[in-house]
C-alpha cells in the first residue's frame, strides 16, 4: 500500500464534500429502485399496484439489511485497516464479507419462496391485493442476490475512498430500471410482475459494473479466492459492527408489517397505499443524512486508526451541521408541498388527501433526524458495536414498534401517523446521551490523555 491514500488532507470538508456528493448522487439512484416502480406501478396498474409493493418492501428490506450488514461491517474495519497501512487485512476483511453476502441471500431467497401465500397474508396482504403481491415478490425473490450485493459492493468500494464507481454502478442500474419499466409496463403490460423484472435486471448489471472494477486492477483492494475462505475472527468482528445495520433493517422490516396490518384494519387498502406513497417519499427526506454519514464513515474510520483525532472530530463536526441543514430544508419542502409529490404517485383525490394528511404528521421531526444518523454512523465508524447497536436499533424495536402497537388503540389510524415524530424526538435524546461520551474520549484522545487500546 502507498504511504499516502486519498484521506491524507487537511482539507476535511472538501474531502467529505468529495465523498458524499457521489454517494448523494447514488442514493438519490439507488432510491429510484422502488420508487419509480411505484410510480409506473400507480399510474398504469392502480391504487391496489402500490398496496401490492407495499406489501413486499419489508422482504426486500431484509435483503438490504444483509448487504448493510455486511457492508458497514466490513467497510469500517476495512477502513481503519487502510489507515494502519495494513492492505493484506483490509483484502481479507473484503474477502469475508463477500462470501457471508452469497450465503444469507440464498438462505432468504429459500425461505421466502417456500412459503409466499403464507408470508404475505401474515404481512398484511388482503384478498384483492395479494395476487399482485405474489406476482411481484416471486420475482424479487428470485433475483435476491443481486439486491443484497449491490448494496453491500457499493460501501465495501467506498471504503477504499473510491466514491466514483459506486456512483456509476448504482446510476446505470436505476437508468436501466427506468427504461425497463416503461418498456415492461406500458407496451408489454406485464404490471408489477414487470416492474419487478425491471429492478432485478438493473441491479444485474449494477453488481457486474462492481465486479469488473476489482478485476480491472484499478481497485486499491483486490478479490483472491484464499480471501473468501472463512476466517471466524474476521467474519465475527464484521458481525459485530455490521449486525446493527441488519437488525435495524429487519426491525423496520417488521414495523412496516405492523404497521401495513394497523393500517389495514383502520383504513383498509387504501390507507396502506398512503403509507407505501409516504415511506417512499421519507427515503428522499432521509437521503442528507444518510449520504453524510456514508461519506463520514471511512473518513473518520480512517483518522481513528491513524489516530488523527483532530481531523475525525472536525469531520464529525462538519458531517452534523450538514446533515442537520439538509433535512430541515427537506423538512420545509415537504411539509409545505405534499400534494404536489403525492399526486407524482398517483392522482386519485382519496389517496392524495389521504397522504397529504399523513405525511404533515410524519415528517413534522425530520430536522432532528440528520444528527440521529450522523451520530449512528459514527459507532461504527469507530467499531463501537454496542453503541452502533443500541443507536440504529433503538429507533424502531424501542420506540417506533410500541408506539404503533398501542397508539392506534386511543386514536386509530392518527395513532400510526404520530408514532414517527414521537419516535424520533426519543431517538434523538438516546442517541445525544451516547454520542456525548464518545466525543469526550475522542477529545481527550487528541490531547493524548487515552490509547486507542485504553
Amino acid at each position: 500500500m502507498s504511504k499516502h491514500t486519498v484521506f491524507d488532507t487537511d482539507n476535511i470538508g472538501k474531502l467529505l464534500l468529495k465523498l458524499t456528493i457521489p454517494a448523494f448522487i447514488g442514493m438519490v439512484v439507488i432510491t429510484l429502485y422502488n420508487v419509480v416502480d411505484t410510480i409506473f406501478v400507480g399510474q398504469y396498474v392502480g391504487q391496489l399496484g402500490i398496496a401490492a409493493l407495499s406489501i413486499v418492501f419489508p422482504v426486500q428490506m431484509l435483503s438490504m439489511g444483509i448487504g448493510q450488514m455486511m457492508g458497514m461491517g466490513g467497510a469500517a474495519l476495512i477502513s481503519m485497516a487502510i489507515g494502519q497501512g495494513d492492505k493484506t487485512s483490509a483484502e481479507r476483511i473484503l474477502g469475508n464479507a463477500i462470501t457471508p453476502t452469497i450465503f444469507f441471500s440464498a438462505v432468504l431467497m429459500i425461505f421466502g419462496l417456500s412459503n409466499m401465500d403464507f408470508w404475505l397474508r401474515l404481512i398484511g396482504a388482503s384478498e384483492d391485493v395479494l395476487p399482485l403481491a405474489t406476482d411481484y415478490l416471486q420475482i424479487i425473490l428470485i433475483g435476491m442476490f443481486f439486491q443484497t450485493f449491490a448494496m453491500a459492493f457499493n460501501v465495501l468500494i467506498r471504503a477504499e475512498g473510491n466514491a466514483r464507481v459506486p456512483m456509476i454502478s448504482m446510476i446505470i442500474g436505476a437508468v436501466l430500471n427506468i427504461i425497463l419499466d416503461a418498456i415492461f409496463i406500458i407496451p408489454l403490460e406485464m404490471g408489477v410482475a414487470g416492474a419487478a423484472w425491471a429492478t432485478i435486471i438493473a441491479q444485474m448489471v449494477s453488481v457486474a459494473y462492481c465486479v469488473v472494477y476489482y478485476l480491472s486492477g484499478k481497485s486499491l483492494l483486490k478479490i483472491y479466492l484464499k480471501n473468501l475462505l472463512i476466517d471466524w475472527k474476521i467474519l465475527g468482528s464484521i458481525l459485530s459492527i455490521g449486525v446493527s445495520s441488519f437488525i435495524m433493517m429487519m426491525a423496520s422490516s417488521i414495523c412496516a408489517i405492523i404497521i401495513n396490518r394497523v393500517l389495514n384494519q383502520y383504513g383498509g387498502d387504501i390507507a396502506i397505499s398512503a403509507y407505501g406513497i409516504i415511506n417512499r417519499i421519507v427515503m428522499f427526506a432521509l437521503m442528507p443524512g444518510m449520504v453524510i454519514g456514508q461519506g463520514l464513515q471511512p473518513i473518520l474510520g480512517f483518522n481513528y486508526g491513524a489516530r488523527r483525532y483532530d481531523r475525525g472530530l472536525k469531520a464529525l463536526k462538519i458531517a452534523i451541521i450538514w446533515a442537520t441543514v439538509f433535512c430541515t430544508i427537506a423538512f420545509a419542502v415537504l411539509y409545505t408541498f405534499p400534494e404536489f409529490f403525492a399526486r407524482i404517485f398517483n392522482s386519485d383525490p382519496e389517496l392524495v388527501a389521504l397522504t397529504v394528511y399523513g405525511a404533515r404528521r410524519v415528517f413534522i421531526m425530520l430536522p432532528v433526524v440528520g444528527f440521529i444518523m450522523v451520530g449512528s454512523t459514527m459507532f461504527q465508524a469507530l467499531g463501537k458495536p454496542v453503541q452502533a447497536f443500541m443507536s440504529t436499533v433503538s429507533r424502531t424495536v424501542l420506540f417506533l414498534i410500541p408506539l404503533v402497537l398501542i397508539l392506534p388503540h386511543f386514536w386509530q389510524m392518527e395513532g400510526v401517523w404520530w408514532a414517527f415524530p414521537i419516535t424520533d424526538i426519543l431517538t434523538f435524546s438516546l442517541v445525544l446521551s451516547l454520542f456525548i461520551p464518545q466525543i469526550r474520549q475522542l477529545i481527550r484522545l487528541r490531547k493524548g490523555q487515552l490509547t486507542v487500546g485504553e
